[in-house]
């Protein structure tokens, strides 16, 4: 999730003064501009800290992001209650069930003969085929674990094939296909990646009303379906070859796979049946409270309850230990933030200063944010950059007189939509680190890409939020 190169050391050291003094003037410059109260000011001089640190690293990203957690209530925008309500927040434990659902999934290998399964299920007669077929793979598993995990899985089954393939021309577009399929993928479930989370935590605490798992599908969904053929479509266009490629063989299922594909399954299933249809089974058992984050957590406790068949329990805190605890800190500080924009008066700030946005059409402003954020996020990581977006684009939105799903949404989905550069995503580096194709190759096709999904983010979250 974002550049998995840090940036030089000089730019740290520079950074490391540079992100108070950069708070001291934004603050400063806001109150004596006569710009908001002194609560907008300090937020927006913390806000600026966190976001030069966030950007250059001088201390690890999830270190930094513990700076709204103690400036915050330092300073009294918000109350330590208020802050642990952020870094707590019940999408921050769904993110953490979510990736202990995944340890349990990729450590089974059940994954890996779900998306053999898939690959087969298009055929191995032809090269555009074969490429489809690893690219639904790699979007479907992408959904559930993390785009990394999915393409360092698929990658020796694709290197394989390439090895016994006969045509010279189906490496590239084969493994920027899993690539991309990866970061497309993605988009379709609030677990999918960081971005969909952060969006979601902080349209509910700016404007008071919770996303659930089947309203995110509902949006995203159709957007995956559309942009992943297209995809395939352009980086397969040159593909001819038609002859059968053998893929590798998985035998029989294991108890430790059926089983903890079982577990995922029915956690799915809670999770989309959660709220729906006829108000869900929420509405049918009587229990208001539930949310997201309580069936992951239900998902986990049997991961650590049920046998494996061999000896051990579906999952051991060995492997769950291994998630990436500071992703959780960095979304309980993009929470910590917009909950300090809301109640400081900084969005009403912002949102009077561009009140402009309401005078260009809504489908252009939609398009520049959509093509705006995929770019910037080929350069910067795309949960930090979102999670910095997301209150301003709040803010935006209310002050043009707009739903503020319709600048948020279509921001959250192009900023998995970095398709040109090896250090843009993770998928991306993995996939280059072949050696295979160039970087010039991946700019060409992945520019393309680029300015394909903008235009399918804006014309269907126009058309759906609508």
């Amino acid at each position: 999730m974002g550049p998995p190169q840090p940036p030089h050391p000089d730019f740290k050291k520079l950074a490391l003064p540079l992100g108070p003094i950069v708070a001291f003037l934004a603050g400063g410059l806001m109150w004596f501009s006569g710009g908001g109260s002194i609560a907008a000011c300090i937020t927006l001089g913390i806000t600026a800290w966190t976001v030069v640190w966030w950007i250059f690293e001088p201390i690890p990203i999830p270190a930094t992001s513990l700076l709204p957690l103690a400036l915050l209530p330092l300073f009294g925008v918000l109350g330590p209650r208020e802050v642990g309500a952020a870094y707590g927040h019940p999408l921050v434990l769904l993110l953490l069930g979510g990736f202990l659902l995944a340890t349990a999934l990729e450590r089974s290998g059940a994954h890996r003969r779900v998306a053999l399964a898939m690959v087969r299920g298009f055929g191995g007669h032809s090269s555009r085929r074969l490429v489809f077929g690893f690219m639904v793979a790699s979007a479907v598993l992408s959904m559930w674990i993390s785009n990394t995990a999915t393409v360092l899985m698929l990658l020796p089954v694709a290197i394989a094939v390439l090895d016994s393939s006969k045509d010279e021309n189906l490496s590239t577009p084969l493994l920027l296909g899993i690539a991309y399929g990866a970061s497309i993928g993605g988009m379709g479930t609030p677990i999918g990646t960081p971005p969909n989370i952060v969006f979601m935590g902080v349209y509910q605490e700016t404007v008071g009303e919770a996303i659930s798992f089947p309203q995110w599908m509902a949006w995203a969904l159709p957007v995956v379906i559309v942009l992943l053929p297209l995809a395939g479509l352009w980086v397969t266009r040159r593909l001819r070859y038609q002859g059968n490629v053998d893929l590798p063989e998985v035998g029989s299922w294991r108890t430790p796979e059926r089983r903890v594909f079982i577990v995922f399954a029915l956690t799915a299933l809670a999770w989309i049946t959660r709220s729906a249809p006829f108000g869900g089974w929420t509405d049918w058992l009587g229990l208001p409270y539930s949310n997201d984050a309580i069936v992951a957590f239900l998902g986990v406790i049997a991961l650590f309850l049920v046998p494996n068949g061999e000896g051990g329990k579906l999952l051991d805190w060995d492997t769950a230990n291994r998630i990436p605890w500071g992703m959780l800190i960095l979304f309980g500080a993009g929470i910590a933030i917009a909950t300090a924009f809301m109640s400081s008066g900084l969005s009403e700030t912002i949102g009077a200063y561009l009140q402009d946005l309401s005078t260009l059409p809504l489908l252009m402003t939609i398009a520049i944010i959509c093509l705006s954020v995929t770019f910037l996020t080929e350069v910067t990581s795309n949960t930090a950059t979102t999670t910095l977006l997301m209150p301003i684009l709040a803010a935006a939105a209310i002050g043009a007189g707009t739903d503020p799903k319709l600048f948020m949404i279509p921001a959250a989905l192009s900023a998995s939509c970095a398709f040109m550069l090896p250090v843009a995503t993770p998928p991306n580096v993995i996939t280059f680190s072949t050696g295979r194709f160039s970087v010039q190759t991946m700019a060409r096709e992945g520019f393309a890409v680029n300015l394909i999904g903008g235009a399918v983010i804006s014309l269907l979250t126009f058309a759906l939020l609508t």
